[in-house]
């Protein structure tokens, strides 16, 4: 199987682009790569370059260049959409890739040719710069209300207490990342913050109040009698080693159940967008948010501002005009 490693050159340079100088992570680089090497498989595909009945997971881009690249026609581009829209499977019982997905990999397409002709300069005419993105539709994210998250954390119970209850009281209140919270060594932590490696490798502070403190401290208690086979972790998993993603989105959903909670509806990420709520309604700007969820633009952060419609309501109520008739 072709992996990005023995991509054709004019594919590595962009991917070495992305991970050198742009910083972007190795799951960010490798989703590129397979963008890229699925637009190229259905353009061979297209033009009769591989033979009829050829499976198109076998299909390979070892022979794409720099003149196969710049032969590619605006046509070429809606054409892929097409085939994405109709025939791409996106599951076992689903045909046909979601608006969101087919428009991460129009993304793809137009780094990959801005690249080329802006970056690189290989190229003089980028044949993606007047492709439209298919429309998304935008969708408020799912969070606890304020006594949901109380019930939850007032919930944990069990054998890992102290290491559950201190993980989710970290995303309640700080709306970290669940890859975040994985990575977190114990040499991340200071006094009252915690030192956070976001995506792209960005480093970012995150100050904690009371309730982490205390539950960080509670977990420390307990973690100093454990002989850990990883040492600089900050969260083991019952071998002792690092804790994983997927035992994390395990303890969420065991707990959400025990509280009473739809386990199906949330989940750790879910956790996060409850942070960002509650700190908007608490009164955080949206700017501070946007550095504490460490959000690389501030439109990402502005789909949380949906929960201060009832602020904006109050508002309204309280101008002093509000009650003003001008015929009285």
């Amino acid at each position: 199987m072709e992996t990005r490693e023995n991509a054709p050159e004019v594919l590595r340079e962009f991917l070495i682009y992305h991970e050198t100088i742009k910083g972007h992570s190795q799951k960010t680089v490798d989703e590129y790569y397979l963008d890229l090497r699925t637009f190229f498989r259905y353009i061979k595909l297209k033009r009769g370059l591989v033979p009829k009945g050829t499976d198109f997971e076998s299909i390979s881009i070892q022979d794409v260049n720099l003149d196969f690249v710049s032969s590619i026609t605006l046509t070429d581009v809606y054409d892929f959409l097409g085939y994405l829209s109709r025939q791409r499977p996106s599951g076992p019982d689903k045909v046909g890739l979601s608006p969101s997905t087919r428009a991460r990999k129009i993304a793809t397409l137009r780094s990959f040719y801005k690249y080329l002709t802006v970056k690189a300069k290989k190229l003089e005419k980028n044949p993606v710069a007047d492709l439209d993105s298919p429309k998304v539709k935008k969708t408020l994210p799912r969070y606890l209300s304020l006594d949901e998250s109380r019930s939850l954390l007032a919930s944990v119970d069990g054998k890992h207490k102290a290491r559950d209850l201190c993980i989710l009281t970290l995303f309640l209140n700080c709306g970290l990342r669940i890859s975040e919270l994985v990575d977190l060594n114990l040499s991340d932590l200071r006094a009252d913050s915690l030192r956070i490696r976001g995506k792209g490798g960005k480093e970012r502070e995150v100050f904690l109040n009371d309730a982490c403190i205390a539950a960080v401290r509670a977990y420390l208690e307990e973690r100093q009698h454990i002989q850990a086979v990883d040492k600089n972790a900050l969260f083991l998993s019952a071998r002792r080693t690092r804790i994983t993603r997927a035992t994390v989105h395990n303890l969420v959903k065991k707990h959400l159940k025990h509280a009473g909670l739809d386990a199906d509806r949330y989940s750790a990420h879910k956790l996060r967008h409850t942070a960002a709520t509650l700190m908007l309604r608490g009164g955080v700007d949206v700017r501070t948010l946007q550095e504490l969820l460490g959000h690389e633009h501030l439109n990402t952060t502005q789909i949380y501002t949906h929960v201060e419609s009832e602020s904006l309501r109050r508002a309204a109520r309280l101008n002093p005009l509000s009650d003003f008739n001008p015929e009285k």
